[in-house]
């Protein structure tokens, strides 16, 4: 570890003692995920991961989300969790086409975290390390206006970048329609710099290689040019998911 990131997270220990908080149950690679996302600010990480903390505290009080609370969610079977990328990193696909727009916003919220928790802890066994980070991709293909759902995506990227800072490794949408064009653009304004950079429009070989590449044929599903089957999210059995 640098000096300058010893420093960092030295004063950042003692500036969320001071809001009232502690990280003793945290190793460095959380913390160092927090000062990625605020620029190696002490300060302004601290103060991000206590409000990540309540959040935690509130929203997710057992520590996990389970399959019952977000059944109607996973019942469209849209979202699958793959293995691991060449990166070791988990690969989640989702397809737009079997999403429609919740009439439950706070379950779609909760799902949005049962997902993420879920992907992130197949990284590990035992325990978090601190440092995971996924691969998503995302699906357009025979999307209609039915499946839109601004508020929906607003609310998932909103998710990751307030309370999953540097948890994403790269977002891949695929089969893009021109409709859809306009509606990216009104949710990319949600988007902070750092999410953006790590999105991938593939419209061209070039960035279909690059996926292939990232994520591997063993794990890809056939349709997207691999040689795995799809795996439902709710057919992925984890050991259970602790805070």
């Amino acid at each position: 570890m640098e000096r300058t990131q010893e420093i960092a997270l030295t004063q950042m220990r003692k500036s969320v003692e001071k809001l009232g908080s502690c990280t003793q149950r945290y190793g460095d690679p959380t913390l160092i995920r927090f000062l990625i996302a605020r620029s190696m600010d002490p300060e302004k990480a601290a103060k991000m991961f206590v409000q990540w903390q309540k959040w935690r505290a509130a929203f997710v009080p057992n520590g996990f989300i389970p399959d019952s609370e977000v059944q109607n969610e996973l019942e469209t079977r849209k979202i699958y969790l793959q293995g691991l990328s060449k990166e070791r990193n988990p690969v989640l696909i989702a397809k737009a086409n079997k999403h429609f727009p919740s009439k439950d916003h706070l379950q779609f919220k909760k799902f949005v975290v049962h997902l993420l928790d879920k992907a992130i802890a197949s990284a590990f066994k035992g325990r978090e390390i601190g440092n995971e980070k996924l691969v998503v991709v995302l699906d357009l293909q025979q999307i209609t206006y039915r499946n839109i759902d601004v508020r929906g995506f607003a609310a998932g990227f909103q998710f990751l970048q307030a309370y999953y800072p540097e948890r994403l490794a790269k977002f891949f949408i695929l089969n893009m329609p021109r409709f859809f064009i306009s509606v990216w653009k009104m949710i990319s304004r949600f988007l902070e710099k750092a999410t953006l950079e790590k999105i991938v429009i593939v419209s061209k070989e070039e960035e279909r290689t690059t996926l292939n590449k990232e994520i591997g044929d063993e794990v890809l599903p056939e349709e997207y040019g691999g040689r795995a089957n799809l795996v439902a999210l709710q057919d992925v059995t984890l050991p259970l998911l602790e805070d």
